[in-house]
């Protein structure tokens, strides 16, 4: 491969998706590889939301059921359009609350410790907030999450063997939760062996998607998935806080919400105002609260760009941007003392990259200082992720050889090895 510009020139130049980047507010003087963390804004989610505060001003209180996209009815429409990102049908889905309400919601539905099983597995890498959630639930039960939460331990603190979660599965397992890739690494898990051999022993098993959905392809229908949950704000670029998702395998549409309100409800009997909950025969069972109309709305915009091009084209760029920042650093960067860290396999390797490096938080704050977007994770991590959507090749080169000449003149000396406020 050639290392010089020319190859991410003509990279750029074959490249079927390069049309969208116009549709993103980028910025000439920056180079924005966090879009794992906050995506971009559109041109079309920027509308969106614009379109929903016309709503309100025009029709007031029947926007609900009123206007383009009437609110009442918002939640399923968002959660039609995402289904397809994750291989599932449309009334298995839902838009609505974040990715921590929407796990404290999906385990009170489907942990139900019973006899030997009481316990809960997940990982040693998972994102804190999940485990947070997971060690509430368990103390709202009575159990003491020291012994109760089981977390499947990592060989080399960055990925999780199939088989080591396997063997996890013991008799004294209730329910699993697991991230469908990795926040640090981004390591893809094998979902589809996980859950078949979670469901050989009895358990029911749920996936946290954030670092996924967007980035790669699902089928959880298929898989039989028994639930899911994620943020929209990353791969989906819905925009800062903007409303979550979760999907619940229509085999369980008889099961009871285990947080009930009001959302809760069968949209035709909502309104009866029963003090007697009649749920949705649907993923809508699972909602508390009233949608958050405002913050839902740019999602119209996000969804339909991911539609119009497709997540196996996005997931195909992915890859190729991947690969080739990969190589790139193996041939620039090696003597600076990097590691690639995360999963080289096009089949287990998600949508960024990770480097580690014992100077990574000044890294990080030179990199910014001069115009590149990264994002360190505590110890020695620098996640980098160039989107398919609005990142080039180019950008990838030019960030490579920055990143080459803050080593060499040794810059990032300059800042202290310690992160900020939020890393």
């Amino acid at each position: 491969m050639k290392t010089d510009i020319s190859e991410a020139k003509r990279l750029d130049e074959q490249d079927p998706l390069s049309k969208y980047r116009e549709e993103f507010y980028t910025s000439s003087d920056q180079i924005y590889f966090d879009g794992n963390s906050l995506g971009l804004l559109s041109t079309r989610a920027e509308a969106a939301l614009h379109n929903l505060l016309a709503s309100w001003k025009q029709h007031g209180i029947d926007g609900w059921t009123e206007g383009e996209h009437p609110w009442f009815y918002l939640s399923e429409k968002l959660g039609a359009m995402t289904a397809p990102l994750i291989g599932a049908h449309a009334e298995e889905v839902i838009i609505t609350g974040s990715t921590t309400t929407n796990l404290h919601q999906l385990t009170a539905s489907f942990f139900h410790p019973e006899g030997k099983r009481t316990k809960i597995l997940a990982d040693e890498l998972n994102f804190p907030s999940d485990i947070y959630a997971l060690q509430s639930q368990l103390q709202l039960k009575g159990f003491d999450p020291t012994d109760h939460l089981v977390k499947v331990q990592s060989t080399d603190g960055n990925t999780l063997q199939t088989s080591a979660i396997m063997e996890a599965m013991t008799e004294e397992i209730a329910l699993i939760i697991l991230p469908g890739v990795l926040y640090r690494s981004g390591q893809i898990l094998d979902m589809e062996t996980i859950t078949k051999a979670a469901h050989q022993k009895g358990i029911k098993i749920g996936f946290d998607l954030c670092h996924s959905i967007g980035a790669i392809p699902h089928q959880l229908s298929d898989w039989e998935v028994d639930f899911a949950f994620w943020c929209t704000y990353k791969h989906l670029n819905g925009g800062p806080g903007s409303v979550g998702g979760l999907y619940v395998n229509k085999k369980h549409f008889s099961k009871k919400p285990g947080l009930a309100g009001w959302f809760s409800s069968d949209k035709a009997k909502q309104f009866d105002m029963e003090h007697s909950l009649s749920p949705a025969n649907n993923a809508g069972a699972y909602q508390i609260g009233t949608p958050h109309v405002l913050s839902a709305a740019p999602l119209l915009g996000s969804l339909e760009m991911i539609s119009e091009i497709g997540i196996e084209a996005i997931r195909g760029k992915s890859l190729q941007l991947t690969a080739y920042l990969m190589e790139l650093v193996d041939k620039e960067l090696f003597e600076y003392g990097f590691t690639i860290a995360n999963p080289r396999s096009d089949s287990i390797r998600g949508g960024h990259v990770y480097l580690e490096h014992a100077e990574a938080a000044r890294i990080c704050k030179a990199l910014k200082a001069n115009g590149v977007i990264p994002d360190f994770r505590k110890p020695n991590g620098i996640r980098l992720a160039p989107v398919a959507l609005y990142n080039t090749y180019t950008e990838v080169w030019q960030m490579v050889q920055l990143l080459k000449s803050i080593m060499k003149d040794e810059s990032y000396k300059a800042y202290e090895n310690k992160r900020g406020v939020i890393a």
